[in-house]
């Protein structure tokens, strides 16, 4: 008999969700998390609030994937016109728009950003990254031409596993906080 754990692919309605999404991110920030597991697991960079991904719930459905009713995934998903919600995203949002890709310039795409993805390490391995992108191309493929986001030179898994989904790189650049991959998927 299979007992392996049923997973729901949802979006975040409650404020339990995002209490659950803050937990789960706070495991994987890359300040709290040992140098091998940052190169083992990847991590994750950005620290959001409950009232920035509420604001982010509010404008876009957020994906999430449940065991049980406990969120063991996320793949948040953010407009541009929240460009100024977090300080950290602000360098990104301001070179994006000015990026030149397939002879356009990124403006010209009707996009949205992926603000962050992360799979809980107990489930990682089982198709969980690929399976909250597909949710989000068939939610957002009739409303948006391009999915981007950023991703530390540093996080070689992240990397991978964006390529893996259709993914390309874009553009290469630095801020204050680390060198940055812009990545694209085009729906």
């Amino acid at each position: 008999m299979d007992n392996a754990p049923i997973i729901e692919y949802t979006f975040a309605k409650t404020d339990q969700h995002i209490d659950q999404i803050l937990a789960l991110q706070q495991l994987n920030l890359k300040t709290n998390i040992a140098e091998s597991t940052k190169q083992d697991q990847g991590f994750l960079t950005v620290c959001h609030t409950a009232e920035q991904l509420k604001l982010m719930r509010d404008t876009t459905p957020q994906v999430i994937a449940t065991v049980n009713g406990d969120v063991v995934a996320f793949a948040l998903a953010m407009l541009p016109s929240l460009g100024k919600l977090i300080p950290d995203l602000q360098p990104m949002f301001e070179i994006i728009d000015n990026i030149t890709w397939n002879s356009r310039v990124v403006s010209e795409y009707n996009y949205y950003v992926m603000g962050q993805i992360c799979v809980s390490e107990q489930f990682r391995g089982q198709g969980i990254f690929d399976k909250l992108y597909q949710t989000h191309k068939n939610l957002y493929q009739e409303h948006f031409e391009l999915l981007i986001t950023e991703i530390s030179t540093s996080n070689s898994r992240s990397q991978r596993a964006h390529e893996r989904v259709g993914f390309e790189t874009i553009h290469r650049h630095q801020d204050h906080v680390d060198i940055w991959n812009v990545v694209a998927w085009k729906f």
